[in-house]
């Protein structure tokens, strides 16, 4: 009897990975006026790090973030813990102004201003003067090592390993004094948290300029998740032209194309060759483009040696490639323009009436008064004087709603430049003049030498009940 064949009923498990393996983006050499654009700003950004810890300001670095010390010193002003609302102030004006660009013009912060890319362009420069320009890259990658590949790698790894490093110094310049920390560099002589913070930044710089790159845009930041919430229709985005461009396809310089029905697109694939984040602009509007401008140069240089109209790919908005009239001026616009200016002009009038002088008034926490020896009605005071200049400073206590009462102690009390000062001060008062038992009254703290700079704290005076 033959048998019946069983039928494999084992359930077939598909395995799929939902990370997809980075493709390394080969990007080419190419010129045009948004590459100067973004080089210029690059410029600018890299000279104000590098250089702005050397500024000096009154016989000091002028910005330096002494963190052992509580201070922050921006060139004349000395700014607390106490100030820390200040900062959470110009975090969120920060805030709103992206907002206000990405509404308006896109993600141009991403493309000339965003440090990531300042640095990654930095080190594609290196690559590219080290192991040469897209093709020769690409070839030379497929090669088996040899010595000179293995010199020009060696070459741009040494030189993005100069500019981490170099990179790193600058920033550590900011919390130790620049002046300071290359001699003690040189000489080997760091302490354990200078030496941390150096090795972590020059090896994040390296990681995230040289290997990462785009991958820190596409997974890392959350502005390109949700800057998309921000456009609308007459938000400036680089787009594609598909209404020209299409059909795509090859042809001679001098050739009637339109009668054979294609577009003005050439399929060079230049816009992604020149891509930072290896997207083709062609397939619509997509999160990773961080709107530098790479694909619109590129684009129109093809234009203009086809003798082709420039614009294809280009700056432009959605109502635009639909024929419609671009709103530059719209209700959310103006409502971060006028949230941001009413910030603005609030945080400018806090800086420029901020006094470098902090008062707290305690009262004794023991009796509520004290009799004297003389009869007199005393309260005692600890006066809490922060001086938060750069300077010693001489102040001088008064009071103020109380008449009659009088001050016993030392009113004028010296207090070193950063100082937090106690100060024990009693309050003093014939019993006859009180006509209640409970009075507000208020400490002014007056600079000696300098009365612009006051600052005054509410407390009460206790008495008998009659």
């Amino acid at each position: 009897m033959s048998q019946i064949p069983v039928k494999d009923v084992t359930p077939q498990v598909e395995v799929v990975s939902l990370y997809a393996e980075r493709e390394h983006i080969y990007v080419k050499f190419y010129k045009g006026i948004f590459k100067n654009l973004r080089i210029i700003s690059s410029a600018v950004m890299l000279l104000a790090f590098y250089g702005a810890s050397w500024l000096q300001y009154d016989g000091r670095q002028a910005i330096h973030f002494d963190l052992p010390g509580r201070q922050f010193h921006v060139f004349g002003q000395t700014f607390w813990p106490q100030d820390f609302m200040l900062l959470s102030w110009l975090l969120i004006i920060l805030a709103f102004t992206l907002f206000f660009v990405t509404v308006f013009a896109g993600r141009l912060w991403c493309g000339y201003s965003c440090p990531q890319f300042v640095w990654t362009w930095f080190f594609m420069w290196a690559e590219r003067i080290t192991e040469g320009d897209r093709n020769a890259r690409m070839k030379r990658d497929k090669q088996p090592m040899s010595a000179n590949k293995f010199m020009r790698k060696f070459a741009k790894h040494s030189i993005w390993i100069l500019i981490a490093v170099t990179t790193s110094i600058a920033f550590m310049g900011y919390f130790t004094p620049i002046r300071e920390l290359i001699p003690n560099i040189l000489v080997l002589d760091l302490g354990p948290w200078e030496s941390w913070w150096l090795a972590f930044f020059a090896v994040a710089t390296y990681g995230n300029a040289g290997w990462l790159r785009e991958q820190v845009c596409i997974y890392m930041c959350p502005y390109a998740r949700f800057q998309s919430v921000m456009f609308d229709q007459d938000t400036l985005i680089i787009s594609y032209d598909e209404k020209r461009g299409e059909s795509r396809g090859k042809r001679k310089r001098d050739a009637d194309y339109k009668a054979d029905g294609l577009g003005d697109c050439i399929d060079c694939g230049h816009c992604v060759q020149v891509c930072p984040v290896g997207i083709d602009i062609r397939d619509g509007l997509q999160y990773e483009c961080i709107a530098c401008g790479a694909c619109v140069d590129a684009c129109d240089d093809i234009m203009e040696r086809m003798g082709y109209d420039k614009g294809l790919v280009r700056y432009t908005t959605e109502h635009e490639l639909e024929g419609k009239k671009t709103h530059l001026v719209r209700p959310r616009l103006i409502g971060y323009l006028v949230a941001l200016m009413a910030m603005m002009t609030a945080f400018s009038y806090v800086l420029l009436t901020r006094t470098p002088l902090e008062v707290d008034t305690i009262r004794g926490r023991g009796a509520l008064y004290t009799v004297a020896t003389d009869g007199d009605i005393r309260n005692t005071y600890s006066v809490k004087i922060a001086n938060k200049s750069q300077n010693d400073e001489i102040y001088r206590i008064s009071l103020e709603g109380l008449e009659y009462a009088e001050l016993v102690g030392d009113t004028e009390v010296r207090v070193k430049a950063g100082e937090l000062y106690d100060h024990t001060i009693y309050v003093e008062i014939d019993p006859r003049a009180l006509e209640k038992p409970n009075y507000p009254i208020e400490f002014e703290v007056t600079a000696v030498g300098d009365e612009s700079i006051s600052a005054s704290s509410e407390s009460r005076f206790i008495g008998p009940t009659n």
